[in-house]
This record gives structure tokens, C-alpha cells and sequence, in this order.
């Protein structure tokens, strides 16, 4: 209980932060701008989905069945998917990093509060944050699935949210961990953003080595587990790998911060 009231105590306090500080709100204003840009790009402008079949239709070519609700999500999601690759190492640069920098480290290093509880409580305080701005893809997703025919199952959709928030949660985990290395959050964001597009391009190299190697670098894929996800499959091998990434995070995390609280002493 003790454990989990400090958890709650620093998810408080991180997500605070979050809701106070400018740079936050300008990293949120840019994402909504740039997720309702592409979502009118592949929707509804003149080389959109619904766009491309009218002018197919008129011209008298014959469409197989297309389920263009379906469609969209898989395409939506996909760049969602590219867009988080740049915006959630800047959202979890200054998990560890500002605390260095100011000195407030050294103060939870040697307080009561165990080095896992404080990283699971910055995860879950910035991953809320996360959650927020991606909101208003619900409204997105109303617009464009009310006329849907077929109708769009739920679970897809509730799925490829499912991902995004997997696929979120597990870079800003392994954010978190090289945040704690350094006390500067540009470095820190720089650093993550190369691990994470080393992790994203996996997929590419998986698809060139043949073998049980190259099947082990497409289960360890982040793009690959993602897209398995998005597709609307539940595959419970790519939940494994996910919360895999995001424990890992955390413990290396916690091993940082012990190892900082061993100098210290």
C-alpha cells in the first residue's frame, strides 16, 4: 500500500508538470495540427481515399470492394505511428534529466521512496499525458467512421489506440532510462530518438536477413509488433514484446538511479 500511494504521489507530480509548463502545450498544439493535417490528407483532400474512388467511379474502372473506413485506420495509424518517433523523445528528455540539473535527483535518490515506485509513477504521469493528446482522435475517428459502409468493428479501432498507447508507453520508457544518464534534455532526446529509430528500422533489417535471425529481429521489431496490432489483429506475442520494452525501461531506469544513489553515499 506504502509502495502504491508513493507511486500515485509522483504520478501526481509529474502530471502536474506537465499541465504547467508551456513547452508541453506546444508540442500538443504542434501534434493536433500535424495529426489533423494528415488526417485530412488521407481522407478528404483532392488525392485522399474518398477523393481517388469517386474519380475511379467516373471514369467507369471497376472497384473491388473497398472498406474505406478500414482503410483509413490502417493509413492514419501508420503515420501516427511515425509521428510519435519525433514527439516522445521531447516529452520524456526531462524525466531525469531536469532532475540532475537542478539538483532534485539527489533528493529523491536518498529519500524512502524506492527507485521503481518513482519510475513507474514518471511513466504513468507522462503516458497520461500522452493519452490526452491523442483525444481527439476519437473526434477524427467519428467523423470518418458515422457514414462508414460497412460499418467499422469496434474492436479495431479500440485496438490500434490499444497500439499506439503500447507503442508510446515503450519508448517512454526507454526514454526515461537515458534521461536518467545525463542532466542534459537535449542529449537526452537526441540519444532516445536514435535508439528508438535503431528499434523502428529493425523491421527493415528483418525483412533482408533470412533465417532465426531475422525472425528474431522481426519479433523484437517495435514497427512490426505496431503494425500487427493496427491491422486489428490481437496478437498476444506483440502485448509480450510491448510491456517487455516498457519493464526493461523501468529497470534499467531504477538501476541508474541506484547506481547515482551509490555514488552519492
Amino acid at each position: 500500500m506504502v509502495v502504491l500511494n508513493n507511486i500515485i504521489a509522483i504520478f501526481r507530480k509529474e502530471l502536474q508538470g506537465y499541465f504547467t509548463s508551456p513547452l508541453p502545450y506546444i508540442i500538443t498544439t504542434v501534434f493536433w495540427l500535424m495529426s489533423g493535417f494528415f488526417f485530412w490528407v488521407l481522407l478528404l483532400s483532392p488525392f485522399g481515399m474518398i477523393q481517388d474512388i469517386n474519380t475511379q467511379e467516373q471514369m467507369g474502372s471497376p472497384l473491388p470492394p473497398i472498406d474505406i473506413a478500414y482503410e483509413f485506420l490502417r493509413g492514419f495509424f501508420d503515420v501516427m505511428g511515425s509521428l510519435v518517433l519525433f514527439i516522445l523523445p521531447i516529452l520524456s528528455m526531462g524525466l531525469y534529466s531536469e532532475e540532475k540539473k537542478q539538483g532534485t535527483l539527489e533528493l529523491l535518490a536518498t529519500s524512502p521512496l524506492t527507485n521503481w515506485s518513482v519510475a513507474v509513477g514518471k511513466l504513468l504521469g507522462v503516458l497520461t499525458f500522452f493519452i490526452t493528446m491523442i483525444a481527439p482522435f476519437l473526434l477524427y475517428e467519428a467523423i470518418a467512421f458515422n457514414t462508414a459502409e460497412p460499418p467499422i468493428s469496434f474492436p479495431v479501432p479500440l485496438l490500434a489506440h490499444l497500439a499506439l498507447i503500447l507503442l508510446a508507453a515503450s519508448i517512454l520508457s526507454l526514454g526515461m532510462f537515458i534521461s536518467s544518464l545525463t542532466d542534459s534534455s537535449i542529449v537526452s532526446a537526441i540519444l532516445t530518438f536514435f535508439v528508438v529509430l535503431f528499434l523502428w528500422i529493425i523491421d527493415i533489417l528483418s525483412n533482408t536477413v533470412s533465417g532465426t535471425f531475422g525472425e528474431i529481429l522481426s519479433h523484437i521489431s517495435l514497427l512490426n509488433n505496431y503494425n500487427t496490432l493496427v491491422k486489428g489483429v490481437f496478437d498476444t506475442s506483440s502485448i509480450i514484446v510491448f510491456f517487455s520494452y516498457i519493464i526493461l525501461g523501468i529497470f534499467l531506469t531504477a538501476q541508474s538511479v541506484e547506481t547515482f544513489r551509490s555514488q552519492r553515499n
